[in-house]
């Protein structure tokens, strides 16, 4: 445990994306991004619960809801255009802390672009959100990321 414990920032918080060929993209034009992590319960109450519900957690899933600017160009948003129109996985990062920051957590998965709608609004700018639902384990490693232990 680090001697001073630091609060992060939202904005400094980016959703990326690992194309195929490995490149490692920022998704451009961000705004926001939730990691949603949930187990499912099993209702395992018996009689000698004490008239209380028992439950186990069962099987786990995540997945990343993110939105942002539509931002003509950006080859994060076009990948994940390919991704969808293509239906094939997307390996996700996001990183809690700077790179250097020994406190720092990475979660990694690999999923799919499940929703992808975009707004055009008449009185605002053009924006996009997406959903990807994870079809791995979700890996989360704390610590400094390393080059050989960046993976998107």
């Amino acid at each position: 445990m680090s001697a001073v414990a630091k609060k992060v920032a939202g904005v400094d918080v980016l959703l990326k994306i690992k194309k195929a060929d490995g490149t490692v993209l920022i998704l451009g034009g961000q705004t926001g991004a939730t990691l949603n992590r949930e187990a499912e319960t099993m209702e395992v109450t018996d009689k000698t619960s004490g008239g209380w519900a028992s439950s186990l957690p069962g099987i786990k899933s995540w997945s990343i809801d993110a939105d942002g600017f539509v931002v003509l160009g950006d080859v994060a948003l076009e990948a994940v255009e390919e991704a969808f129109n293509d239906r094939t996985p997307v390996e996700a990062e996001i990183r809690v802390g700077a790179t250097s920051d020994l406190d720092g957590v990475t979660y990694n998965g690999t999923g799919y672009i499940v929703d992808l709608p975009l707004e055009f609004a008449q009185d605002d700018a053009v924006t996009y959100s997406l959903s990807i639902d994870g079809a791995t384990p979700l890996v989360r490693t704390k610590g400094a990321v390393t080059e050989s232990t960046q993976t998107a």
